[in-house]
């Protein structure tokens, strides 16, 4: 399986992150769940300490009281190449694509031999391009996400990867976490596309499935989220995260929205097949009074009830002036066979007047 974004669908990617929180057993866990939700691929982050970072690298935010330094963290944070093995066939085993964000050319290599489905490039490493000498040489579909950057070093990256022939999707991103409404920045959806020419979406930390949902109804390609098991679990990304149940539902709803744009509806058709309904909730001429026959039907004998099955509301005024056949009881649906529409005392009324003089002088 391989990310295709020449498709119509809308891909929900479940980003795990640093969830697992160095736990094997934990991020295969994460698989599980996701794969429960309808969501189509799983992320994760390939760290490896030795090769992306040094002992001196400061803390953005000290969240990890069992880590004396950040570079410790990493470690900690490392599978080996066999576990990311296992990680990858568990998700291909459960129908979901396995992407992931390398962060060293180390980190390329391995998901390289791994053959995942699709690359996604961080927002930090937007200008790691001795990382991305190596990625375009799989000519596999990059994900490049623009969190920390302007438009400048957008421009930079995105023609790199046009100039490999690179499949590409930008995703729109707030480096925030949580991320509020007011910095999603919906619209640049719309402005990538219009500068990129290439598929568009959303990579959101706003801890709540809203701003995917807006997405998705803007057609985007992808979706992102954090996922947690629980609003509970320790790590950085859960305060920006939706939790499984919430995934599902955005994964439904995104599902819903694919159905609304692939099936188009043709209101006369639509109207045709609901016949017998509209009859029901119509309409139609019902005597207000009882009435003698050879009378002359004006508006006050009139009242339009329902349901449908007798003369319909619309066509009152080709009835106003016409004589009654018959005695007609009070609250009767009209039948046109009620009427002498022809007859000869009526004739003579309308002769030579236009459809709208006829329509007055019924009334």
């Amino acid at each position: 399986m391989v990310l295709n974004l020449k498709t119509h669908k809308t891909y929900v990617i479940a980003e795990v992150a640093q969830a697992h929180d160095g736990s094997l057993g934990m991020a295969h866990a994460f698989i599980d769940a996701i794969a429960r939700t309808g969501a189509d691929a799983v992320k994760f982050q390939t760290h490896i300490a030795d090769a992306e970072s040094t002992k001196d690298e400061p803390w953005r935010i000290r969240f990890s009281p069992q880590d004396e330094t950040r570079y410790d963290y990493w470690k900690r944070m490392e599978f080996s190449y066999d576990a990311w093995r296992g990680l990858r066939l568990h998700a291909e085993e459960k129908g979901l694509l396995f992407i992931s964000s390398p962060f060293s050319n180390q980190a390329v290599h391995w998901l390289t031999a791994l053959e995942i489905d699709a690359w996604k490039i961080a927002s930090g490493e937007i200008s790691h391009f001795s990382m991305f000498e190596d990625i375009v040489k799989t000519k596999w579909p990059v994900i490049l996400s623009t969190g920390m950057s302007g438009w400048k070093e957008i421009d930079q990256s995105v023609a790199f990867f046009k100039s490999h022939h690179q499949p590409l999707a930008v995703l729109q991103c707030t480096t925030a976490y949580p991320c509020p409404a007011t910095q999603i920045g919906i619209q640049n959806l719309a402005r990538i596309h219009a500068r990129y020419q290439c598929e568009t979406g959303l990579s959101d930390h706003s801890a709540t499935i809203y701003p995917s949902l807006y997405a998705a109804a803007l057609n985007a390609r992808i979706v992102e989220v954090h996922a947690t098991l629980s609003r509970d679990m320790f790590g950085p990304d859960t305060s920006s995260s939706v939790t499984i149940d919430e995934l599902k539902t955005l994964c439904d709803g995104v599902r819903f929205f694919e159905q609304m744009r692939v099936h188009d509806q043709d209101k006369d058709k639509s109207a045709a097949q609901l016949t017998d309904l509209r009859r029901m909730f119509g309409r139609s001429l019902v005597s207000s009074c009882d009435l003698k026959k050879g009378t002359f039907l004006k508006k006050e004998h009139v009242i339009l009830k329902k349901p449908g099955f007798g003369i319909a509301a619309d066509r009152l005024a080709q009835f106003l002036g016409a004589s009654l056949t018959k005695d007609i009881p009070a609250q009767t649906l009209f039948q046109e066979s009620d009427f002498e529409l022809e007859s000869a005392t009526i004739q003579p009324l309308f002769r030579g007047l236009s459809h709208e003089q006829q329509r007055k002088k019924r009334a």
